[in-house]
């Protein structure tokens, strides 16, 4: 039976009124510096992960597509190259420096960002955290994060594993980078629930958010554990369809002889359950541009907001859920 369990706790927003500057949202895509500029324009910096698998694209569309000039805004997207750093930090250089009225930051590692968010302080340029928070998380150097909570997503998951091996088993984690935020956010969550318990650890290996690295990886953990494998950890969708590969190719049975969780929701995960090739998937839901939308705003009109806004999710854990999730599936 499905559960879309609600587990994803509520920020309050303390926000009444907030689109108070009466600006209407518009579904027509926003893309590179969308709109000519204008003085009558608020100028966003977003500086973007870019090309990261279908999380990171149906997330940074949807920020495209909300943040438009029919809304108000005129948007300066900055994806990373290559997903480096430095381009990110220079991307947000040029922005304090331009004078843009905020800056949406979605990074692609976690430290590092003392300086930067410092510079944008003195510019009295706010910063708002998009999915990823930034480590130490001093909460002085920006205005909030907008993201769902990884540790309720990733404790659903260990939640879910616990359920279905109460006799105990072992296990394997796919995860993402190291040094990201969301990776650290999403072991604390699993291994505080799974700690002390029947499950046993064969250990963990980034396969940076990849299908072909995650096959790769799980290839050698399966012929290194001759096939004994009852569980695998993917930190996200993609990891989790090239564990399927990986067990294919092993003669067993994804769903059947190793089961896999993943986190994000896509809808190439969702096809993959309602097959039953995955056994749980942990949405961690990247449409929140209009939540975007509504705090800068507020920031914008003198309004404190809350430092960490919530984004809610959901879990889907059979293929009779994700069957009845797809047809409206937005990504």
């Amino acid at each position: 039976m499905s559960v879309h369990s609600r587990f994803a706790k509520t920020a309050a927003l303390a926000m009444a009124g907030m689109l108070t500057l009466g600006l209407a949202s518009c579904a027509s895509g926003g893309g590179d510096d969308a709109g000519g500029g204008g003085d009558d324009l608020t100028t966003v910096g977003f500086v973007a992960v870019g090309p990261e698998g279908a999380w990171r694209q149906a997330n940074e569309a949807n920020i495209q597509d909300t943040f438009t000039t029919d809304a108000g805004f005129e948007l300066k997207y900055a994806p990373a190259t290559n997903l480096d750093q430095k381009s990110q930090i220079d991307a947000f250089t040029s922005f304090v420096d331009e004078g843009v009225d905020v800056i949406l930051l979605s990074a692609t590692e976690g430290s590092g960002w003392e300086d930067s968010l410092e510079r944008a302080q003195e510019a009295e340029i706010p910063v708002i955290l998009i999915d990823r928070g930034i480590e130490p998380d001093d909460t002085d150097l920006y205005v909030t994060r907008i993201a769902p909570d990884n540790i309720s997503v990733s404790e659903s998951v260990a939640e879910w594993a616990l359920e279905q091996f109460p006799d105990g088993g072992n296990y394997f984690t796919l995860e993402g980078p190291a040094g990201v935020s969301v990776v650290n956010e999403r072991n604390e969550g699993f291994t505080s629930v799974v700690d002390g318990t029947s499950l046993s650890s064969l250990g963990a290996q980034t396969a940076n958010w990849s299908t072909e690295e995650a096959k790769s990886v799980f290839e050698t953990v399966l012929k290194s554990n001759n096939n004994d494998v009852q569980f695998v950890f993917a930190q996200n969708d993609e990891m989790g369809l090239g564990a399927i590969q990986a067990v294919e190719e092993a003669g067993l049975v994804p769903g059947v002889d190793v089961k896999i969780a993943t986190i994000d929701g896509t809808q190439g995960a969702l096809e993959a359950l309602a097959e039953g090739k995955l056994s749980f998937v942990a949405e961690y839901n990247p449409l929140f541009g209009e939540t975007a939308l509504e705090v800068v705003n507020s920031v914008l009109d003198g309004d404190e907001v809350e430092s960490y806004i919530v984004v809610p999710s959901e879990t889907f854990d059979s293929p009779e859920a994700a069957s009845t999730a797809l047809p409206t599936r937005e990504f």
